[in-house]
């Protein structure tokens, strides 16, 4: 009775999440693809709990007082600015707990694993080891405790290649001696380095894209774990988890017109001279009483917020900023580019926290006509979503990339805290045009301001 009971749970687990997974594709109904998600999580976890290999509950009643405590914290006290940066953490903490089972399985049965189970626990332990000090990279660089520019040198491709070339050598010797107990552990060793080298060299402007596909390794990571202890749940949920990562990195990818070997090996943002060439002139200050007379008495005003928004926790002031243009009959859209912030859907999460209207949040490819005929645009701590080198400038490193159009608006309106580059260390000639003021300082209090100069023109 208790097989039969266990074997429903990981069905009815298997089918919430993929519920949950089709929940989350649109914004309306994320909130319930969530909950759906986390019921198929507790029911999976009760099942595995009824599982007759288990002979002592002392350690797992630890861990799940630990894990608990440590998710609530996490939950309670990291910002929403910080987002990406508690995703990258649990994307390390999931794929350590998928190496760490891989290890295990590997200590106790070792040379009585067969190839198929070899495989899967090499697999886990190899994928799971790489992305966990992978992720802590991206959680060190988001966090500004490594730079944020590619940190490369001479060869380094051609090492790293090697490096995993000699990782996946010993897994492949493995299959066929699997107790070569010494190859494992170096393998092991070799996973967790070159993790970190395959991180190091990418630009934080391309962070989006790393932290979707360090979720899709740990996924996998989580679905081998399943082959080697033949767990359905773990299999299903993981290759859920994989796949849709992947496809994400891939749909990002496109957004910024980059292939992953580009990204990956690309080393994006440590050459910015050709961008530069194309600035000239001055950058003009705005007024703040003028820009706010302007917005009061616009047509329609289209805010395109970036990472700046994120740092200075400017969303709730900029819905502020939104009521009150839309109380003079304003119409207020938001321009949300898809790699916009640090992590997918960043500018999306902090814009339903200050209650925007899902309706008012337009797709790049939607906004991009609107530009000519907007009386004005306010861009809030965004750079690179903007730049229009990517359309203007063939000698730019990101030429081609999809960008909104803000520069087209009559007029366009920075908000930056100071004269810096961006993230990705572009210079932008958006800066530089007739049509474009730069409001400076930080952007929570400046939106504050214009909010006052609106209600008072």
């Amino acid at each position: 009775m208790k097989t039969y009971f266990i074997e429903f749970s990981y069905l009815l687990a298997s089918i919430l999440f993929i519920l949950g997974l089709r929940g989350l594709s649109h914004p309306e109904t994320a909130r319930r693809g969530m909950h759906l998600a986390e019921f198929g999580m507790v029911t999976a976890v009760i099942g595995t709990l009824l599982q007759r290999e288990i002979i002592s509950y002392e350690w797992i009643i630890a861990g799940l007082l630990l894990g608990s405590t440590i998710g609530l914290a996490m939950g309670v006290w990291v910002p929403m600015t910080a987002m990406p940066q508690r995703t990258a953490l649990s994307h390390a903490f999931g794929a350590l707990a998928a190496s760490l089972v891989g290890v295990s399985e590997y200590y106790l049965h070792g040379a009585k694993l067969g190839e198929f189970r070899m495989s899967a626990v090499g697999f886990e332990v190899l994928l799971g080891s790489l992305t966990t000090t992978g992720s802590l990279v991206a959680f060190a660089k988001l966090q500004g405790l490594v730079p944020g520019t590619p940190l490369t040198y001479k060869g380094q491709n051609i090492f790293n290649l090697s490096l995993l070339g000699v990782t996946i050598g010993c897994f492949c010797i493995l299959l066929f001696h699997p107790a070569a107990a010494a190859l494992f552990y170096l393998m092991l060793g070799l996973a967790f380095i070159f993790g970190i080298l395959l991180v190091l060299p990418i630009g934080a402007a391309d962070m989006p894209v790393v932290i979707s596909l360090l979720n899709s390794y740990a996924g996998l990571a989580s679905a081998a774990t399943g082959f080697a202890i033949s767990n359905n749940v773990l299999i299903i949920a993981g290759t859920l988890d994989g796949g849709s990562g992947f496809i994400l990195s891939i749909v990002m990818c496109k957004a910024m017109n980059r292939s992953i070997t580009n990204v990956l090996f690309g080393a994006f943002g440590s050459v910015t001279e050709t961008a530069a060439a194309t600035s000239t002139g001055d950058m003009r200050e705005a007024n703040l009483g003028d820009v706010g007379v302007q917005l009061a008495y616009a047509r329609q005003v289209v805010f395109v917020p970036g990472y700046g928004m994120a740092t200075a926790q400017a969303q709730h002031a900029l819905r502020e900023l939104a009521d009150a243009l839309e109380d003079r009959g304003v119409t207020v859209k938001y321009a949300i580019h898809p790699v916009a912030g640090r992590m997918p859907g960043h500018m999306n999460v902090l814009l339903a926290e200050a209650n925007v209207p899902y309706s008012q949040l337009y797709e790049l490819d939607h906004i991009n006509p609107e530009f000519p005929t907007t009386e004005a645009a306010v861009v809030v701590g965004a750079n690179d979503v903007v730049n229009p080198d990517a359309r203007d400038n063939p000698q730019s490193p990101i030429t081609g990339m999809p960008i909104l159009e803000v520069d087209r608006a009559k007029l366009v309106v920075v908000l930056k805290r100071g004269r810096g580059k961006g993230f990705s260390g572009l210079e932008n000639p958006l800066f530089y045009k007739a049509n474009c003021e730069m409001l400076y300082g930080d952007a929570k209090d400046s939106i504050t301001r214009l909010t006052q100069a609106v209600r008072q023109a």
